[in-house]
């Protein structure tokens, strides 16, 4: 159903953003399918993997149940990432992300993740709240590279012409407008779909492209020598990557199906023991708060459990899954980010990237036949956003856990039980469930007052500002504010393991800082502080619930100006 959302001047109905922007994501997706058959066959096992937790979950929670439809739409939220050549493209990408209600937020450097470092700069697209689609957008910085390597990259680049004009004139009527009438929003998709997006398999430079590639810099020779850029990924929605990730491996034919079974069987134990009211919350963001609080906890039995773990294994057994018998590269050896017991931030995993022909055409009208390693399938599941202190928490725990890693290498596939007893040591700190995070300054979340809390206001029943103590009375809802950014080290991970190399230093005389005012000055626009928002919905619920519940005097005045403060500054965005 299209949703309008006001009138231009001329009083043509205008598409409201964010179904214009669930559209595009739809578009994109099976763009990406017919260009990947790969990844349409990932999506089918991520929702075999989603509709088993679903049904494990609907025991487990007594009245939770999801529709076809609300599966659908749970499980087709996207993260893509794109990597764009010039500056003038990059703007004309953040003004095109702007007409489907995504603005950039954070500043990434992927020249200082160390031996990971990339020679690029990026943001992400998404909208500012509960945001269900995202692309990580880098830019190549030429000035990385020495004088001659920056000069050819930037004349190849400078042939090239990705936004036509009817791309940029759509785009500046959004602009003036305020938004797009139905006929031209689906004209300026299709501008996507069709060639801001496509892969098209053409290049150029062959030999420019070896010689970036043969130096270490695969991301460079991606960007500089193909005709347009291109999705290198499209990420689906996941509801236990630990689950997905085991699926694809077998259906990639990396492990046999008792394998399989024996690991879904562990992952949904472990969901038995996790998945609590909270983390329905988190999961499953178009559920209303109010029906989640109605779910009576149910049972699950070791016995059911297996039965799960076995109707999922036969259902992988079935023609639509036999991922083995198209083109692969396997699956990566290992997740990327916290611990599995840990709900903070977010985990990511990847099939790795294809081999895939591509056609250089020379200057001199010549054609060179080669192939090209850079599009992979990324899967990611969102946990809790964290709070400064539970970020520095989070990147010492990282540190060791990858250092204990780094000492055996070769034992999550040798032994994944004692590959996750090791991995889980580093980040024993942290609380595993979301109160116990609140409880530490770790996570944020989002306050409102119940009617119960209203009441009892009125009658002068409420005797604390613990927020948390008043929701275990019942006068208080809350919920986590999930993760919706990225993790430098951990992307960089997973560029690493699908180029099958890691970063390479600057040829530049001096490497060059980059800072985000200087891709501001590009973008033409203000990039938005995450935290800030994080922080600051956090704030605005809090100040409101306190008000509403006539306890805002008695929060301490310390307390009490630190949330002004932060919500002011979220305001200001």
């Amino acid at each position: 159903m299209t949703t309008f959302a006001s009138q231009s001047d001329s009083g043509t109905r205008l598409v409201a953003k964010r179904d214009l922007q669930n559209r595009l994501f739809a578009a994109l997706s099976a763009m990406f399918a017919k260009e990947v058959p790969l990844y349409d066959k990932a999506l089918l096992v991520n929702m075999a993997c989603n509709r088993a937790i679903c049904a494990l979950l609907a025991k487990l929670h007594v009245g939770f149940s999801l529709s076809d439809e609300e599966l659908e739409r749970t499980s087709g939220e996207r993260h893509g990432a794109i990597r764009i050549g010039r500056p003038d493209e990059y703007r004309w990408i953040g003004r095109l992300f702007s007409c489907f209600e995504m603005e950039p937020h954070n500043f990434y450097d992927m020249t200082c993740v160390g031996a990971k470092s990339q020679p690029i700069i990026a943001t992400a697209f998404r909208s500012t709240l509960r945001p269900e689609h995202r692309v990580f957008s880098s830019v190549l910085m030429t000035d990385y590279f020495d004088p001659e390597t920056r000069a050819r990259i930037e004349a190849l680049l400078a042939k090239r012409t990705v936004f036509s004009d009817r791309a940029k004139a759509l785009i500046e009527k959004s602009e003036r407008q305020g938004g797009l009438e139905a006929a031209d929003a689906d004209e300026l998709i299709r501008e996507c779909t069709e060639r801001i997006f496509k892969w098209t398999g053409k290049a150029r430079d062959h030999a420019l492209y070896k010689e970036l590639s043969a130096a270490g810099f695969k991301i460079a020779a991606d960007i500089a020598c193909f005709q347009s850029h291109h999705l290198n990924h499209l990420t689906p929605n996941t509801f236990s990557i630990d689950l997905y990730t085991a699926a694809m491996k077998h259906c990639l034919g990396e492990t046999d199906a008792a394998w399989f079974r024996a690991r879904a069987e562990t992952v949904l134990g472990r969901l038995v023991t996790q998945a609590d009211h909270d983390s329905m919350k988190l999961h499953f963001k178009h559920v209303p708060l109010e029906e989640i609080a109605t779910y009576r906890r149910g049972t699950v039995t070791q016995a059911e459990v297996a039965a799960f773990a076995a109707e999922l294994t036969a259902t992988l057994a079935g023609p639509d899954y036999a991922l083995s018998k198209l083109k692969h590269a396997g699956f990566k050896d290992f997740t990327e980010g916290p611990s599995e017991d840990t709900p903070v931030l977010l985990r990511q995993d990847a099939y790795k990237a294809l081999t895939e022909p591509v056609q250089f055409t020379e200057d001199d009208g010549s054609v060179v036949d080669a192939t090209h390693t850079a599009r992979f399938g990324e899967i990611e599941e969102r946990f809790y956003a964290c709070t400064p202190a539970g970020r520095a928490l989070y990147d010492a725990c990282l540190a060791e856990a990858d250092a204990a890693r780094e000492k055996d290498p070769s034992l999550p596939k040798r032994d994944m039980a004692a590959y996750e007893s090791l991995y889980a040591k580093p980040f024993a700190p942290f609380a595993k469930n979301f109160e116990g995070l609140i409880r530490q300054g770790h996570v944020y979340a989002r306050y409102l007052p119940t009617e119960k809390g209203a009441a009892a206001a009125k009658s002068g029943a409420i005797a604390t500002t613990d927020l948390l103590e008043l929701a275990k009375q019942g006068f208080v809802e809350y919920e986590g504010l999930r993760y919706e950014d990225f993790l430098p080290v951990s992307a960089a991970g997973i560029f690493a393991s699908n180029l099958q190399q890691y970063g390479t230093k600057s040829t530049a005389a001096v490497k060059p800082t980059y800072s985000q005012a200087l891709l501001e000055e590009i973008l033409g626009k203000r990039i938005i502080d995450a935290t800030v928002v994080y922080a600051g919905v956090e704030a605005e619920s809090k100040l409101e619930t306190y008000a509403k519940l006539g306890m805002l005097a008695k929060v301490p005045a310390a307390e009490r100006a630190e949330l002004e403060a932060r919500l002011a500054a979220y305001r200001a965005i």
